[in-house]
C-alpha cells in the first residue's frame, strides 16, 4: 500500500510518501508528481521518503527519473538515505555510461 500527501506552502509544494514504493504503486507516485509539478506555480517540488518501508526495483527506477526532472528529495533513517544513494550511484555510472 501507498500513500501520498501533498504538502503546500507559498514556497513549496511536498509529496509525503508512505508505505511502499513498489509495482503497481509506482505508477500512483508518477501521476501524483507529474500534477503536482504542472501545479506548482514556481514553487520548489519536494518528494518527501521518511516514511517509507519498502522501495523496490521499479522505486528505484521512477526515483531515478524523478530526480532527473528536478525532485528533491527529503529523508531521513538509515533505510532511505542508504537507497537514496544507491540510486544517486546508479543516476551517475548510467550517465557516465551514456557520454562513453
Amino acid at each position: 500500500m501507498l500513500k501520498i500527501s501533498t504538502i503546500d506552502t507559498p514556497i513549496q509544494r511536498t509529496l509525503v510518501v508512505e508505505g511502499k514504493l513498489i509495482s503497481p504503486w509506482t505508477t500512483e507516485l508518477r501521476t501524483a508528481f507529474d500534477n503536482a509539478k504542472r501545479d506548482a506555480k514556481g514553487r520548489e517540488l519536494f518528494v518527501d521518503l521518511k516514511n517509507l518501508t519498502m522501495i523496490g526495483q521499479e522505486g528505484e527506477d521512477l526515483l531515478v527519473e524523478l530526480m532527473n526532472e528536478g525532485a528533491k528529495f527529503r529523508c531521513c533513517g538509515v533505510f532511505t538515505r542508504q537507497v537514496m544513494r544507491q540510486v544517486a550511484r546508479g543516476r551517475a555510472h548510467r550517465g557516465h555510461r551514456a557520454t562513453q
